[in-house]
């Protein structure tokens, strides 16, 4: 048996007899205005990432100049072709050259200017952490107003994997000098773009 079996064993065997509810979210009054998407948007700025409005004109026009000068784009997503398909990954490893992810995020939180993935937008959960760029589809209408909301979810019942993405990977040394990109995407775009515009856009 393996060390993970037996940790696994032990714990079934000493978990204590009865039925334990989570217990309950509290509501909190949302530090936000009633403007999520401006909310979102601050918030999301102020963590480094930047955002940009698809739903008027040209949907692609604020990333397209990300994708026109990437070689290797991962997409997750209807709406943006890649050149590396995902869903033919058998390792993580096989997307550390990815330059661009695209993927749609389930939700966003104005309070935090946080966005959420499952496995199930990811395909591959790496992608998100190994690609140079991230560029994230999210519907105006999926912005939640802070974390409390976001738990009450059922996505976080019902996925195997959960994350919540704020802005590019950044780090600062005691200086205070700021490094994005240091253990994750060096930076990440919020596409504005309503799930009923999922169409092929590029």
């Amino acid at each position: 048996m393996s060390a993970r079996a037996d940790i696994l064993a032990a714990l079934k065997a000493n978990r204590p007899a009865g039925d334990y509810p989570l217990p309950s979210v509290p509501d909190f009054t949302p530090l936000v205005g009633d403007d999520l998407i401006e909310e979102f948007g601050d918030r999301l700025k102020r963590m480094g990432g930047r955002i940009e409005d698809g739903r008027t004109g040209d949907p692609l026009a604020g990333v397209r100049g990300r994708l026109a000068e990437s070689k290797v784009i991962a997409s997750a997503v209807p709406e943006i072709d890649g050149n590396r398909d995902l869903r033919a990954v058998r390792y993580p490893q096989e997307v550390e050259d990815v330059d661009v992810a695209v993927v749609r995020a389930v939700f966003g939180i104005a309070e935090t200017g946080s966005v959420l993935f499952t496995e199930g937008e990811l395909i591959v959960n790496a992608v998100a952490y190994l690609a140079q760029h991230l560029i994230v589809l999210l519907d105006p209408a999926d912005i939640l107003p802070n974390v409390q909301e976001a738990y009450k979810r059922p996505e976080f019942g019902r996925s195997a994997y959960a994350v919540l993405h704020t802005g590019p990977s950044a780090t600062a040394d005691i200086e205070g000098v700021l490094i994005h990109g240091a253990q994750g995407v060096r930076s990440l775009t919020v596409l504005l773009l309503p799930r009923a515009a999922e169409r092929s856009v590029s």
